[in-house]
């Protein structure tokens, strides 16, 4: 009982972070506030997910590897295939390159 428990949670958890009300228009930092910031924080520092700052494992892959995460998951990370589209996955991949180099 306790593990269903604890599925059910992880479950309402990921449905939750998938969810968007964002305009079409967000800017890839709106995204990130707005979908990453409960996993991987809002200083890109990390938490239940990887750090995604600079110094951070992510900064060292080309960005290929950030869009394909974003649109498909990876692990724990939920895909974002049908909650954002193409364009929005482009901008949050490219608000956190530019964060990457902003420190």
């Amino acid at each position: 009982m306790r593990k269903l428990a604890i599925v059910l949670v992880v479950c309402s958890f990921v449905g939750t972070a998938c969810s968007s009300n964002l305009p079409a228009d967000a800017s890839g930092r709106e995204i990130y506030e707005a979908l990453c910031t409960r996993c991987h924080s809002g200083d890109l520092s990390g938490g239940v997910g990887p750090a995604l700052g600079a110094g951070s494992e992510l900064a060292d892959q080309p960005d290929a590897y950030s869009l394909q995460t974003i649109t498909s998951g990876l692990g724990r990370m939920p895909s974002f295939r049908n909650t954002l589209s193409e364009e929005q996955i482009q901008r949050v991949a490219d608000y956190l390159r530019a964060e990457q180099g902003s420190s």
